[in-house]
């Protein structure tokens, strides 16, 4: 069956052009103009990604995504008029996949849906028979439990829902105690395009990170700030 890809535009000349190029390189594209019919189409079928306008007539696409994003991880690229670095850097930051400006190639933007289908697909799925999670250390060093092939982090036996880049980021931390990273090599580390985001982007993700381990335990703060250096993850506990 081919992949279906829902498309929400209000400009139906654009969205024209997006299934057209999409259906082109062997997608079903869905095409709605407002949110609250993508809501419902989302509901219904099997949604492999979503192409999200971020100007639409009901709703800003910025909080349609934070409203599926509540219990939906379909992929998302989002669309816009603007090639403005904020509306960019909040897309990506609320759990957008990719940001694609108008005007666009039509091959660029398939290439793109191609990109983000791929690096979903090498997650496995539910039904995959997976080995039991194995800590990076042991339990008496740190609080923390890597899974990394079910892509899944434990605080405390408690565990965080993070994003993709969360936990990258955390990902990243865990496996060296100890070592610096700078904020430049976690961009590169944790996004799949650097060059689209801040190092204030990484800022906003490790203090969103920060909030969700003190959720676990207020008492701790486990990663640590290196003023002009950049970020660790504390070697004693």
């Amino acid at each position: 069956m081919r992949q279906q890809i829902l498309v929400i535009e209000d400009e139906a000349a654009i969205a024209d052009t997006i299934v057209y190029a999409l259906e082109t390189d062997g997608f079903e594209a869905v095409w709605v103009a407002t949110g609250s019919e993508g809501r419902e189409l989302l509901r219904k079928n099997a949604i492999a990604l979503i192409i999200l306008d971020i100007g639409l007539p009901d709703m800003s696409g910025i909080e349609f995504c934070k409203e599926i994003r509540q219990d939906s991880s379909v992929p998302i690229i989002f669309l816009t008029a603007r090639n403005d670095e904020i509306d960019r850097v909040v897309g990506l930051e609320i759990g957008g996949d990719d940001y694609i400006a108008k005007p666009f190639s039509p091959r660029e933007l398939t290439a793109r849906v191609k990109a983000v289908l791929r690096r979903y697909q090498t997650v496995p799925t539910p039904s995959t028979p997976l080995p039991k999670p194995v800590p990076t250390t042991s339990s008496d060093d740190t609080p923390f439990l890597l899974d990394e092939t079910r892509m899944s982090i434990s605080y405390f036996d408690v565990p965080l829902d993070l994003t993709k880049c969360e936990f990258r980021l955390l990902q990243t931390l865990i496996r060296h105690p100890g070592r610096v990273y700078s904020r430049e090599s976690l961009k590169e580390i944790a996004w799949d395009e650097p060059e689209f985001s801040l190092d204030r982007t990484v800022d906003t993700h490790i203090k969103t990170i920060r909030g969700k381990l003190r959720a676990v335990r207020p008492d701790r703060d486990p990663i640590e700030t290196r003023r002009g250096f950049g970020y660790a993850l504390r070697e004693s506990w």
